[in-house]
Parts: structure tokens; sequence; C-alpha cells
């Protein structure tokens, strides 16, 4: 599978570096040296180190899980070899899950994003007061009904 994760990564490297107009290292190295100097750079260098682990976790369960089912006798998986399917399952989503979020930084018209086009609706807009009416509701009273055997 290194060919899908290579397409990925590829992918994720060309958006971040059209989305900053450099090179992948180049970024790196000007976030680290400066990281307040662009945020969005620093954040998105952040994710994209976390997605860089975890597609490194998800090769090395890929691999555990090869090497198992190729020493695994029959068509029957026992429960080591499912518990190494399960972690591969789980790697993947988390790799997915960085790269959505390594995508969403990376997109300038994402909500939140500071890119060209973007809505900045949180940052901008007045407070206004509630739509609802917050104020507790005015109590009716009540008529007292006696209650059958109890003392009066």
């Amino acid at each position: 599978m290194p060919d899908d994760a290579d397409d990925v990564m590829g992918v994720i490297t060309q958006q971040i570096e059209a989305r900053f107009q450099m090179p992948l290292a180049d970024l790196r190295r000007a976030a680290a040296a400066a990281p307040h100097a662009n945020n969005d750079a620093t954040v998105v260098m952040k994710w994209y180190g976390m997605l860089t682990e975890a597609q490194e976790v998800l090769e090395k369960a890929e691999d555990a899980l090869v090497a198992a089912l190729d020493s695994a006798p029959g068509d029957v998986l026992d429960d080591p070899v499912m518990a190494l399917a399960h972690q591969v399952n789980a790697a993947v989503a988390v790799r997915d899950g960085r790269a959505m979020v390594v995508r969403h930084y990376t997109d300038p018209t994402s909500l939140g994003s500071k890119g060209p086009g973007a809505w900045r609706g949180a940052e901008a807009a007045p407070r206004r007061s509630p739509a609802l009416q917050t104020a507790p509701a005015p109590s009716v009273p009540t008529p007292s009904v006696p209650v059958r055997g109890a003392a009066r």
C-alpha cells in the first residue's frame, strides 16, 4: 500500500505548497524559525507533522498485518491477526482524520480561514442579543388539588 500512501502524502504536500507558494521544506524551516510570523503556516506544519507520524504508524501496522497473514495457516484468521487488522483500521482512521485537518487548513475558503474569500463571520459579526427570549417564563399559579390519603 505504499503507492496509496505516497499519493495521499503527495497530494497534501502539493496543496500545502500551493497554499503557501513555497516548497514544503522551506515552509517547514520558516515556520520553525518564526512560528508567530504566520500562524496559519505554523498550524499547517504542526498538523502535517502529526499526519506524517500517523502515516508511519499506519505503514508499520500494515507491515505487521501482512507478515501475520503470510504466516497464518489456512483461511481462518485467529484473534492476534484480527487484532492487527483492527490496529490497521484505527491507524487509517487517525491518518485520514489528520489529513482532513490539514486539508481544512490549506483551503483558503474554509470556515475560519484567513485566506482570500474566507468567511469571517465570527470575528467580524457584532454582538447581538439572543434571537429567542431568555427570561424565565412567568409563573402561573396552579390550583391545588387535594391528594387522597394526605394528612389535613
